[in-house]
């Protein structure tokens, strides 16, 4: 039975209720500084109109005070109208007028998002499999050990280790072990954990300048400049990246590149130059950092499989689910050379701080169970049909306008004439489409002389909701400038 203060309820044997924090203010009478600090909670706000207190005895004992002295204050406030007091129901605050809220700093209202978006990079939020992914995530916690529920490893659960060195070698041709994988948050933390940091794996000093695409992510050399790795550009064709100008930087002895699929502008790095860049890293004790983008997203073209497969030893091969499944798991892999495991773990410190077990679990099990690899060859298929809608939809509208790197991925290049791109780009914000211009990839140090400047849009056809695709298509094909 509840007790409540001059109603003389029969007391339980033990006394129970809410925890509830107040501040006694130091000196005077136990009972006025209690009062005092309740006065002070209700007038505040932090306890609300209705709130129920603990009963007395269980107060006092919290606060180490009498009980006589806690249920004289209970009665006092009650008699003063702060708190009221029923039979059976216990003490609870008074219905009073609600406090003023404290003064805020107003916020900016945020900015609404563009009516139609075809930026790169995102894959179709709304195609995330929930049913699959949480049947998954009920096996993997029946199935999980008890320490996986104590502190993280570092190198990652040993379950999602096995479980991808048994799928890259199956589908990517990566040559590995689950004691050579280890986990991180995506491929822009693997690059800290190489690069940035007290010890970084491959300091500068060592390595020399980092060799990288001439079109890339500025995010990606942002955060490389903020680590103090400098980066030198490999002109690119249509054939990938001219490692053969890699000659030309004998002080670099790392190459980032994105064999798979270039990206933004498309298609593999030809079969010579991946043997080039292989044989390129052997001679010069270098390593050669693969960057595994889009590569389950294939359409017109056989596979095309690792070059961590060529030399294991000489290539890092990075991966992610930020594309297959979705950037909000924040779950990817390094696959190293042996004599790199030790350092990354020690960069990476003794507890796992980034990727939450239970997610590697259910990815595990995920693709142990065939998951996986449905969810990939379902998205193949609908960002195929994707692709496929965007060709049509330029060929009938701007059939002038060359599209190019559109056999994998899930972005096309829309080539313009000279000096159009930021015209269709203002264009394009006037009528509310995000578009990326393909000026934005572009290394600033590559010089017109190495690589020729060319306009073009990097059209990303996997973010729209179906329902809202044609609309993006429509929008996109309006902006477009006819033919000269």
């Amino acid at each position: 039975m509840t007790e409540t203060p001059g109603a003389h309820p029969t007391e339980p044997a033990r006394p129970t209720g809410s925890d509830l924090h107040l501040d006694l203010p130091a000196g005077g009478g136990r009972r006025a500084a209690l009062m005092s600090a309740l006065r002070e909670a209700i007038r505040s706000g932090r306890l609300a109109p209705g709130t129920r207190l603990p009963p007395y005895r269980a107060l006092a004992a919290d606060l180490g005070l009498a009980r006589n002295t806690a249920a004289e204050a209970y009665a006092e406030l009650v008699a003063e109208g702060w708190l009221t007091a029923r039979q059976g129901s216990g003490t609870t605050v008074a219905e009073r007028a609600a406090p003023a809220p404290p003064a805020r700093a107003r916020r900016p209202a945020p900015q609404p998002g563009p009516a139609h978006d075809l930026r790169q990079g995102q894959p179709d939020a709304a195609s995330f499999p929930r049913t699959a992914w949480l049947a998954a995530a009920r096996r993997a916690l029946t199935a999980a050990p008890n320490e996986a529920f104590g502190p993280g490893r570092p190198q990652g659960r040993p379950e999602l280790r096995t479980a991808l060195a048994d799928y890259l070698a199956r589908a990517r041709g990566v040559r590995t072990d689950p004691d050579r994988i280890v986990i991180c948050s995506g491929f822009a933390h693997a690059l800290r954990l190489l690069f940035d940091g007290a010890t970084p794996v491959l300091p500068p000093a060592e390595q020399g300048p980092l060799a990288v695409e001439a079109y890339g992510l500025g995010f990606h050399r942002g955060l490389l400049a903020a680590a103090g790795v400098p980066t030198v550009p490999l002109p690119i064709d249509e054939q990938g990246a001219r490692v053969g100008e890699l000659a030309h930087h004998p002080d670099a002895r790392t190459a980032l590149l994105t064999p798979a699929h270039q990206f933004p502008t498309g298609g593999p790095l030809h079969a010579a130059r991946r043997a080039a860049v292989v044989d390129w890293a052997r001679g010069c004790g270098g390593l050669l950092l693969e960057d595994d983008y889009d590569g389950e997203f294939r359409y017109d073209r056989q596979p095309v499989g690792a070059v961590q497969g060529l030399d294991p030893d000489r290539v890092v091969y990075l991966g992610s689910v930020s594309k297959s499944l979705s950037p909000a798991l924040r779950l990817g892999w390094m696959v190293l050379p042996d004599h790199l495991v030790d350092r990354v773990l020690a960069a990476k410190g003794e507890r796992e701080a980034w990727a939450g077990a239970l997610d590697q679990l259910t990815l595990a099990e995920f693709i142990d169970s065939g998951g996986y690899d449905r969810h990939v060859r379902r998205m193949r298929r609908r960002y195929r049909d994707r692709r496929d809608r965007l060709v049509a939809a330029l060929a009938a509208s701007a059939p002038h306008l060359e599209v190019s790197g559109i056999a994998a991925g899930l972005h096309a290049v829309v080539r313009l004439d000279a000096g159009t791109e930021q015209e269709v780009l203002r264009a394009a914000t006037r009528r509310g489409l995000a578009l990326d211009g393909l000026a934005d990839f572009r290394h600033p140090a590559v010089t017109p002389e190495a690589m020729p400047t060319a306009d073009g849009l990097v059209v990303g056809y996997a973010t729209p909701p179906d329902h809202a695709y044609p609309a993006a298509l429509a929008a996109l094909c309006a902006v477009l400038p006819a033919a000269a």
